[in-house]
């Protein structure tokens, strides 16, 4: 079948959802240059980086748009009427994977909903490349993206991620980071490993795995550490099994009957060896039911 010009390869106005390099401009996909050159338009998160893109591999000047988290959605119907009118569009955030923690989901439902294909180019994702040199087997996982930026509201996060058996990946900004892994020591406690990924596939990656109770130290030891963007992946909560599960709980409600919560869950998980973190959830949960 013959394609028309400017369709890429369903031959029709398409939206193409495409992943660029997270840093390193070689991981590039020869199927992601051949849609940039292929397409009419291109509608990027900043327009400034992926016109440096386009010129590492010479593609000849695109119309660029802007289209990011501040104005996808008054942009998403200017992209439609670019698809009415017979053109096909590519969409790059400023690295990674569009709509996996950047715009673009917005765009795409309203793409979908209106009729016109939806075509992913798969590539580069920061979580993806953190778990494969992660070094933690467990072959489930739970991404979060990025943590709340307030304090309280990060830690009720974490929280309720605490008793999930899965591994825990979130993305964090420089900025932030010494207060995130704080705050992942603080409510899930400091034995679980941590995989600190930093600066993936740029010059100064590194990658870093330790106790949670030791990464806060270790980020704060040298100013560079917590320089460029993060991915951390945390262990979840181990399985117990469901005997031990009843005689935790069990001794916990006994010692709610005479001490306060937080006495109670720290005495009930020296004496049955269960996390404390988790008993005092497990606490919250008793004290609201029966109240």
């Amino acid at each position: 079948m013959q394609r028309a010009a400017g369709h890429g390869e369903t031959g029709k106005p398409t939206l193409y959802v495409v992943a660029t390099p997270i840093g390193n401009l070689k991981d590039v996909t020869l199927r992601a240059l051949e849609i940039f050159r292929q397409v009419d338009v291109i509608a990027a998160e900043d327009t400034r980086v992926t016109a440096k893109l386009l010129h590492h591999y010479g593609i000849a000047a695109k119309k660029v748009m802007s289209l990011h988290g501040h104005n996808e959605q008054r942009a998403a119907p200017q992209v439609l009427a670019l698809l009415e009118a017979g053109r096909s569009v590519a969409l790059a955030s400023d690295a990674g994977t569009p709509a996996f923690s950047d715009p673009g989901a917005r765009l795409v439902a309203a793409v979908r909903d209106g009729g016109y294909p939806v075509v992913p180019i798969p590539g580069p994702n920061a979580a993806a490349a953190a778990l494969s040199v992660s070094g933690l087997a467990d072959p489930h996982f739970v991404f979060y993206g990025f943590l709340p930026a307030k304090a309280g509201e990060r830690r009720k996060a974490i929280e309720t991620l605490a008793r999930l058996p899965y591994l825990l990946v979130f993305y964090e900004a420089p900025h932030r980071v010494l207060d995130a892994v704080g705050d992942l020591a603080a409510v899930l406690g400091d034995a679980r490993r941590i995989v600190i990924a930093r600066e993936l596939t740029k010059l100064f990656e590194t990658i870093h795995a330790c106790d949670l109770g030791e990464a806060h130290g270790w980020l704060d030891s040298d100013p560079d550490r917590v320089k460029g963007e993060f991915v951390l992946i945390v262990e979840g909560a181990p399985l117990q099994d469901e005997a031990a599960l009843t005689d935790a709980k069990r001794t916990l409600e006994i010692l709610l009957e005479e001490l306060p919560l937080k006495q109670a869950a720290a005495l009930a998980a020296r004496i049955t060896g269960a996390r404390k973190n988790e008993l005092y959830q497990l606490a919250l949960e008793l004290q609201k039911r029966d109240s």
